[in-house]
């Protein structure tokens, strides 16, 4: 089952943001999809300050994948974009088991990497503020996140 939520604002999208990470738990996956500024790295930084990390969150273009070691759990930001070869062994799968929570942007380009058990949220642009977020979860810890927030 999907849930939509409609959020007005960036800090709607934030606070929703906050709302799941407050369900955290280790080696929880969350793949973010949506248009180029739809608000996936809004998602993360709030989901990273909500968590407790205190250093400047930015998306992870250029690197893949950036580690926030500092906060309640380990935060592993993965933007995949700009992955030219899908089968190449970027270890991606490793920190999936890695005890923390794992947040990839544009998680559709690795559909095959990604783990069976997991939380996918696609943001769809409505117009300069507002955002239909649709959560779809893969598994039973991660339906119980999303009827908990819905």
């Amino acid at each position: 089952m999907d849930y939509k939520i409609t959020t007005y604002s960036e800090h709607e999208t934030a606070m929703l943001a906050e709302n799941i990470e407050s369900e955290k738990f280790p080696n929880m996956v969350i793949c973010l999809n949506g248009d180029l500024g739809s608000g996936k790295t809004v998602f993360v930084k709030a989901f990273a300050n909500a968590l407790g990390i205190e250093e400047a969150v930015t998306s992870p273009t250029f690197n893949i994948i950036k580690e926030y070691l500092n906060g309640e759990l380990p935060l592993y930001h993965m933007d995949v974009y700009r992955i030219d070869d899908v089968d190449e062994d970027l270890g991606i799968e490793d920190y999936y088991d890695k005890d923390g929570v794992t947040l990839i942007e544009w998680a559709d380009m690795i559909k095959d990497k990604l783990p069976d058990e997991r939380l996918d949220i696609k943001i769809k642009i409505i117009d300069e503020n507002t955002r239909i977020i649709i959560l779809k979860p893969f598994g039973k810890k991660y339906e119980d996140i999303c009827e908990a927030i819905a």
